[in-house]
């Protein structure tokens, strides 16, 4: 045995090593259809195929291989600002053909004999992490650090920890098949998934999936209160929805960092949120100064950095990214701690892989600033309270989608979406089992 006799223990207490409770690695049936697929029927998938490189195909529908999963028929699914990462290449362990997509929603196609609390037909929204439901974590519903459904040695080893396994994001995280499909398997379908009532369409339940739960713990776990002003990097989705979310919980004032086209959506659709286009400031300080000038010398109470590390803004790091010797770019972390006042807070949601260089530490403890890694969300946590939110019309979550697109369609949305081009936002992803759009959904683009 590698492990201690020490850290064995550990492992077993937390429920790792030996104990992972789910198959792992079942990426795409089609790597082995008699274990894992349908023998009789295929469907439309998303698959990775090497950097840059995503593609349509046909394999085989998944099958239930565990008492307690669920295959879903997929009606709605997405593509969230990290599926980029994965484009690039910037996640390891990602393998060709691997499924990709964390967000989706579905209707009950099937159910293994253990499932409690579903029915076939049930209209459902899926959690982008995988929890067992009585670990740990999943007991105070810290859903996103599962002990039980990642055996993945790489990250326990990267991380000194694992955390819950994930649709769609490598095998980094568990090797799950994810939801850019016609159908998914869902294991723990009783815990992952969550009965969306008749008056929440699937364009608006379908976000409760990752983009909601993300920015509303984005906003909440770096202790947003009354009269905070709140500085956010990125206007895509998360940041969009963590500026509406800052508001909601007390924030004076919210300040939008980023550029082009996103800021005149921003100032369209979020009128309260002020704008800050850095690419028309000079000097590699001059984002820092402005919100200083902008929040009376001292800076703004919050930062929240929802970019994350893999786009470099200077050559330095340009080169240490691209010879190896970072994972992640410190840039726009540096710029949040130094921007907000002595004793400020800063909170990561940007995906941060691995390790970065040029990391000024020194400002973070000469100054009080307290730093917090917001963590994938756990989305079981708050997903029960966000769908009342979005059933009252607290929570608009079309605000932020642009447009509607076909599933056969989504490689040429993924470059699309990762050029930044035809002013697109959030996309929902409709299939043969998607209903008619619902009232304030976008008109169907094709490709």
């Amino acid at each position: 045995m590698a492990l201690s006799q020490a850290a064995y223990k550990v492992e077993q207490a937390l429920g790792h090593g030996d104990n992972a409770v789910t198959a792992q690695d079942v990426s795409n049936p089609g790597n082995d259809r008699e274990k894992y697929g349908d023998p009789n029927v295929t469907m439309k998938a998303l698959v990775w195929m090497g950097k840059n490189d995503v593609q349509m195909i046909e394999c085989p529908k998944p099958k239930i291989i565990e008492d307690r999963d669920v295959i879903l028929k997929i009606t709605g699914s997405t593509v969230c600002g990290s599926d980029l990462h994965l484009l690039h290449g910037s996640v390891v362990e990602m393998q060709k053909g691997d499924i990709l997509g964390h967000e989706f929603c579905g209707i009950i196609d099937q159910m293994g004999s253990a499932v409690k609390g579903l029915s076939i037909g049930d209209r459902v929204v899926a959690s982008f992490q995988i929890a067992c439901g009585d670990c740990y974590y999943c007991e105070k519903k810290l859903s996103s650090q599962c002990c039980k459904t990642n055996s993945n040695k790489i990250e326990n080893a990267m991380y000194g920890g694992r955390t819950a396994g994930m649709f769609g994001y490598s095998h980094f995280t568990g090797g799950f098949a994810g939801g850019q499909a016609e159908y998914t398997r869902v294991p723990f379908g009783d815990v992952n998934l969550l009965k969306l009532p008749d008056d929440v369409p699937d364009e608006k339940g379908l976000y409760l999936s990752d983009v909601v739960a993300t920015s509303w713990n984005c906003v909440v776990d770096t202790g947003v209160k009354e009269g905070d002003v709140v500085a956010i990097w990125g206007a895509g989705p998360i940041g969009q929805m963590a500026a509406d979310f800052a508001f909601m919980n007390g924030a004076s004032r919210v300040i939008m960092i980023d550029n082009n086209w996103r800021l005149d959506f921003m100032k369209e659709k979020y009128p309260k949120v002020e704008t800050v286009d850095y690419t028309q400031l000079k000097g590699s300080k001059a984002v820092i100064w402005k919100l200083k000038e902008m929040c009376d010398g001292h800076g703004p109470d919050v930062a929240l950095e929802c970019v994350a590390g893999e786009y470099p803004k200077n050559w330095l790091h340009t080169i240490e990214l691209a010879t190896g010797l970072e994972t992640d770019t410190s840039e726009i972390v540096n710029e949040c701690i130094e921007s907000v006042k002595n004793y400020g807070r800063v909170g990561i949601t940007g995906v941060y892989v691995g390790y970065t260089n040029h990391f000024n530490i020194g400002s973070l403890m000469e100054r009080g600033i307290r730093l917090i890694g917001n963590g994938q969300a756990p989305v079981h946590l708050y997903w029960e309270d966000l769908l009342k939110k979005i059933q009252a019309g607290e929570i608009d979550p079309l605000k932020m989608v642009t447009h509607r697109v076909r599933i056969e369609d989504m490689a040429k949305v993924y470059y699309k979406f990762d050029k930044k081009e035809d002013g697109m936002q959030k996309v929902y992803v409709q299939t043969q089992f998607s209903a008619p759009p619902c009232a304030g959904s976008p008109a169907l683009t094709t490709y």
